[in-house]
């Protein structure tokens, strides 16, 4: 199948060959869905810490007399039920969150959300993404020329000057096949594949 290439205007000049076996694959929501969430879940820390009633801060006397107040009973003011208490089933600082997808599910969503792309007109191919200088200023004004304002570049290489100069634009997120994520191909407006990098998804995915 074919994909539009761009030049240095981001007009489509030709068409360019690329594998069916990464970008034409049927839709599959369920399991794009599944790799989103499942990217989401492994990136968390899982470091919050909630107390249960034996850490709370709290005296052990009783609040009041067991008869004749007319409110329920109560031992101590630790109670779950009371403002200040316990969590019942806090959280542990050590909780794991963390959900597996093997390889041949995740190879299959990738190439889904890939073709999809490509079903979308989001992705396009590029003949290679070089700076001259670490200038975030000349990258910005080439993304600008070609009138992209969110974007994701899968360049076959990220040298120390394209690194630097797109660590700051806030939209904009340059990366190797290798660290392509399933998160930020669908978060971004437009994904820009060099040739180069055609071969590597190729060899991941297919």
């Amino acid at each position: 199948m074919q994909v539009e290439l761009l030049n240095d205007q981001g007009q489509s000049s030709s068409n360019v060959d690329v594998p069916e076996t990464v970008f034409g694959r049927d839709y599959n929501e369920a399991l794009i869905h599944q790799l989103v969430v499942a990217y989401q879940a492994n990136a968390r820390q899982g470091t919050r810490a909630q107390k249960d009633r034996q850490m709370v801060k709290h005296s052990t006397k009783k609040p009041f007399k067991q008869k004749g107040t007319g409110r329920a009973r109560a031992g101590m003011t630790s109670s779950p039920l009371w403002r200040g208490g316990g969590r019942i089933f806090p959280n542990s600082p050590d909780e794991n969150f963390t959900q597996k997808i093997n390889k041949k599910m995740y190879r299959a969503g990738m190439a889904s959300i890939f073709s999809q792309l490509v079903r979308e007109g989001r992705l396009a191919v590029i003949d290679s993404m070089k700076v001259d200088s670490p200038k975030t200023k000349q990258l910005a004004d080439k993304f600008k020329a070609m009138n992209l304002q969110s974007v994701l570049v899968i360049a076959e290489e990220v040298d120390e000057n394209l690194y630097l100069a797109s660590r700051n634009l806030p939209n904009v997120l340059v990366v190797e096949p290798r660290y392509a994520d399933p998160l930020s191909l669908v978060h971004y407006k437009k994904v820009i594949v060099t040739k180069a990098a055609i071969d590597q998804l190729m060899e991941m995915f297919a």
